[in-house]
């Protein structure tokens, strides 16, 4: 028996890690929060029992659901009559997997932060726990909530650009162009293999660079061959790639992902050109797609305009000409997620059109990583993930 079923409103959520100091914490909570379907409830926010319970109390979580351990949190948390649903796991990533484990056996829906885990093996082990849990998981790829990302999705989709030739991903960035301050948390983690694993940039913002190509295209990769660089002394992981990209049915692709790129502050980009047209979107103008017809004239495709469809229309709040961005983006996530857990709820299937990264965009991410490192390591040679 579904031990949620019955239970009305918001569905109570957990946090795992995303306490003071992390950026992306207070990201998901805006997320979860933003179109009322998410309450949080429960946390264990740091790792540090003093940075755990003064994190729970500034963002009002209750003493007695405030927890210093994940274990005892998702151990707690599956007896009480007012439990949490549903987990956020926003803890580095090697903690992913652990933490995922502990909720996923005790039947609270997870949604996890990119990428799955720190290694293929934990990947692979943490997806075997996912299909023998009768909890969801849900991948936070946030970039595929933007509508016009949606857009470009339907147009491949629908034949708009006939056969595809050719695909153009890159997602630079400039903070970890020199070495960081002791002090600098993000930094920190994330060029450390122990907690971020084997990929520096690759697994950071190149595991997005991939994943929106593919979410875009529906394009299955054949192999890679990648050209990874530590560029800062001393970097033990990488701090940018060039790879290129095979695809089954003949389409080529090239992605590149930078941490050291001067000037570049979070310039994801997606080109994709097929033979009828080609499409691209830009992360610093979210609500645009830039429609390139092959021998007609470029038009541009609006959020929320006449010219954009269901699937964008479907992710979109307010009216053309005023913004959205970032937390919207996020937040549609995490609508999707809420759809599939009040469906299940119920026992009955989510709306068809409901779509979000599962576990297995997730052990996908993480073979990407690894297949990268792989190549880089054999001077560049194709490798298959």
């Amino acid at each position: 028996m579904n031990r949620f079923e019955g239970r009305e409103g918001p569905i109570r959520l957990g946090m795992v890690g995303g306490g003071q100091g992390a950026m992306i914490g207070s990201v998901h909570r805006i997320a979860a929060r933003l179109d009322g379907h998410f309450s949080l409830v429960a946390g264990a926010l740091s790792s540090t029992p003093e940075k755990a319970l003064a994190s729970a109390r500034e963002v009002g979580l209750p003493e007695d659901r405030t927890y210093t351990d994940y274990v005892e949190m998702a151990k707690r948390e599956a007896r009480l009559k007012d439990g949490i649903e549903a987990v956020a796991i926003a803890a580095p990533n090697h903690m992913h997997y652990p933490v995922a484990r502990e909720f996923l056996k005790r039947g609270i829906h997870v949604i996890c932060d990119k990428p799955l885990a720190g290694t293929l093996q934990d990947a692979k082990k943490l997806a075997k726990a996912a299909e023998s849990s009768e909890a969801l998981f849900v991948l936070t790829h946030n970039y595929t909530g933007y509508p016009m990302v949606r857009e470009a999705r339907e147009r491949v989709a629908r034949g708009d650009l006939g056969e595809i030739r050719l695909v153009q991903v890159e997602y630079p960035q400039d903070w970890l162009g020199d070495v960081p301050a002791p002090d600098n948390k993000q930094a920190a983690w994330r060029t450390d293999p122990e907690r971020s694993g084997p990929g520096g940039a690759t697994g950071d913002i190149g595991t997005h660079a991939y994943n929106i190509a593919r979410f875009v295209t529906g394009l299955e990769l054949e192999a890679l061959a990648a050209d990874l660089q530590a560029f800062v002394p001393g970097r033990p992981i990488d701090d940018n790639a060039h790879v290129m990209l095979r695809f089954k049915g003949g389409a080529r692709g090239m992605l590149w992902c930078s941490q050291v790129a001067a000037g570049c502050e979070n310039a994801l980009r997606l080109r994709v050109f097929g033979t009828k047209a080609g499409v691209e979107w830009r992360h610093d103008e979210p609500e645009r797609l830039r429609v390139t017809p092959m021998g007609g004239p470029v038009s541009i495709v609006t959020r929320g305009s006449a010219s954009s469809g269901e699937a964008a229309g479907r992710l979109t709040r307010i009216p053309a000409g005023h913004p959205e961005g970032f937390f919207e983006a996020f937040a549609n996530i995490y609508a999707e997620a809420a759809a599939a857990i009040r469906a299940a709820r119920t026992g009955a299937a989510p709306d068809a059109a409901v779509t979000y990264p599962t576990i297995a965009d997730g052990v996908e991410g993480v073979a990407f990583v690894d297949a990268c490192v792989r190549s880089s390591k054999r001077n560049a040679a194709w490798v298959s993930l």
